[in-house]
């Protein structure tokens, strides 16, 4: 019995080791290292390309109104603005409310697209491609409040350069769980640092734009996944483009205030199967791509399950073979709790697991709105 002790707590210690070495070593990698170069883009800033925006949605009645306003308000010129509003048959009365809206806006283009039936984030992506007309096609959620009136410019900007093909945004949560701001102070650094290394897999459907040549070059919007515009993103890298978020690119997202569980289980679902799905086109990725697709990967899938055997094995050592070192490293990890960081990081563990279990029979393509407002 006392061989096997020791033998369990070095397992368990190995298994802390790399369930934290790895995430930690990574960011300050890219913290240090890429976070603090210049881009080194050739942009034009006049570059002012035709651009269709696509709003999927389903029962927004809520938000609708204050999104059409919030993209009407945009610095860019109206002749070269186009609004798709893809409905997946809402029942509260929001395709009404688009049309009373267009007809108050002679001067601003919106198309209203009504799918019969509700099929995803995905499918209504789908069919707003096959409707747009602009070069630049730009996908954002009814819930996403974009702060600046001159984001369009900047997010063109980017994509005047001939390297880059998708650009996504930086997310700031607005009200909510304030789990979600400790989260995402981690998580943009990460996105913007791999950007300026090369390109980030993760990308946000509150604001991602892409070249429609090149979403023509991939099919449009992949079927299938909760996270279109992160796949096609991807899929854009894997012709030898760059995927970016950029700094200043920036969209305020409103969180649910009810129900955050299901929704950060959900997305972590989708998330979970963007980046399986991204690793059949690793081969096509540049040395830097691979890395930063593998890291995410490991860190999104097996990592969560290295904390859960981790935890596994040191209860086992504390309840039954009553180790005093194991029973202290549990009480030290509950007392850490407190800490915001480490607790943000423990409860985004725990979402990615039961993400991972839920994927077995459900993978949420099509799922129950959590209200945000």
């Amino acid at each position: 019995m006392t061989n096997i002790i020791p033998s369990l707590e070095i397992i368990a210690l190995i298994l802390t080791l790399i369930h934290f070495g790895i995430p930690l070593a990574y960011y300050v990698y890219l913290k240090k290292k890429w976070l603090p170069k210049p881009w080194n883009l050739k942009i034009n800033p006049k570059y002012t390309p035709r651009i269709t925006v696509i709003v999927p949605t389903y029962n927004e009645a809520k938000l609708i109104i204050e999104k059409l306003n919030n993209i009407y308000m945009q610095d860019y010129p109206k002749d070269k603005l186009e609004v798709l509003v893809v409905d997946s048959a809402s029942t509260d009365g929001t395709p009404r409310l688009v049309e009373d809206w267009a007809r108050k806006h002679t001067n601003f283009r919106v198309m209203l697209v009504k799918e019969p039936s509700r099929r995803g984030m995905a499918h209504a992506l789908w069919t707003g491609f096959k409707h747009a007309k602009g070069d630049i096609i730009i996908v954002t959620d009814a819930d996403a409040i974009w702060t600046k009136h001159d984001i369009l410019r900047e997010i063109v900007k980017w994509l005047s350069c001939e390297d880059v093909g998708a650009i996504s945004c930086i997310k700031e949560p607005l009200g909510g769980e304030s789990l979600e701001y400790k989260y995402r102070q981690y998580y943009n650094i990460l996105r913007i640092a791999e950007s300026k290394a090369w390109s980030t897999p993760i990308f946000h459907g509150e604001l991602s734009a892409f070249k429609k040549k090149l979403l023509k070059r991939i099919g449009g919007f992949p079927l299938g996944v909760g996270s279109a515009e992160s796949l096609a993103a991807m899929k854009i890298a894997a012709l030898g483009y760059r995927a970016i978020i950029s700094d200043n690119v920036v969209v305020q997202e409103i969180i649910p205030r009810r129900e955050y569980t299901k929704w950060r289980i959900r997305r972590a679902q989708h998330l979970i199967i963007h980046l399986i799905k991204t690793l059949s086109y690793i081969r096509n990725y540049n040395n830097m791509l691979k890395v930063i697709v593998l890291v995410e990967a490991y860190l999104h899938i097996i990592n969560p399950w290295i904390l859960l055997l981790c935890t596994i094995v040191l209860l086992y050592c504390t309840l039954i073979l009553h180790s005093i070192l194991a029973g202290s490293l549990i009480i030290l990890g509950l007392a850490l709790l407190a800490q915001r960081a480490y607790h943000a990081w423990i409860i985004s563990q725990l979402f990615l697991l039961l993400a991972q279990i839920k994927n077995l029979w459900n993978k949420e393509l099509v799922w129950k709105k959590q209200e945000k407002v």
